[in-house]
């Protein structure tokens, strides 16, 4: 059993080593740093030296998103070219279709109208004449046009040559007569006229 005086003794040393570890212990006389606390200059320049780094690649993905969305956007109106494109195609080809079936009525007013009339038939031809008149000009309001063939030389992308005939009042190649008159749809044939050629 200890006496009074081995215990105080005992206390004495195990403040001493406290102390002294409270001294010496390095951990101990560091202060608290705070997570917000700004960090060394190594690392601020570690930082600096990451940073132009992310801003080329984001750079690169601007650049890469921005040429992205300008291939879109050609597509796309390629795109809407080719639909209205195909839209007027079969717009022109619906209509084709319908005038190529009213020309021949146009031939038929045309051939009526070079019968002579005399007498009562006067009224009758005034009344061909207006049908003739009208059905040219819906016609022409749909973009149909007459080939002119009086006296021009012979194109077999608008002309066709039924016959040939020599003559020496006119120069080879010329149109002499006009059989079947052709017509344009804006700016294609719609059919061609039939035609005599002059031959050398």
């Amino acid at each position: 059993m200890r006496t009074r005086n081995e215990n105080t003794a005992t206390n004495g040393a195990a403040r001493r080593s406290h102390d002294t570890f409270t001294m010496t212990d390095p951990s101990l006389d560091q202060p608290d740093v705070p997570d917000d606390a700004p960090g060394t200059p190594a690392d601020e320049a570690d930082g600096e030296a990451r940073q132009p780094g992310a801003v080329q690649a984001l750079q690169g993905e601007r650049d890469a998103l921005q040429d992205r969305l300008l291939r879109m956007a050609a597509e796309f109106d390629n795109y809407r070219k080719r639909i209205d494109r195909e839209r007027r195609e079969q717009s022109d080809a619906a209509a084709e279709g319908v005038l190529l079936d009213l020309l021949p009525i146009v031939d038929d007013l045309e051939r009526a109208l070079q019968t002579p009339a005399a007498g009562d038939a006067q009224a009758y031809r005034a009344g061909v004449e207006l049908i003739h008149r009208q059905m040219l000009d819906v016609l022409r309001r749909r973009g149909v046009t007459p080939i002119e063939t009086a006296g021009v030389d012979f194109d077999p992308r608008l002309h066709q040559a039924v016959t040939q005939e020599q003559s020496d009042a006119h120069r080879e190649g010329e149109i002499i007569e006009e059989f079947r008159r052709g017509y344009m749809l804006g700016d294609r044939l719609l059919r061609p006229a039939m035609v005599k050629v002059a031959a050398s």
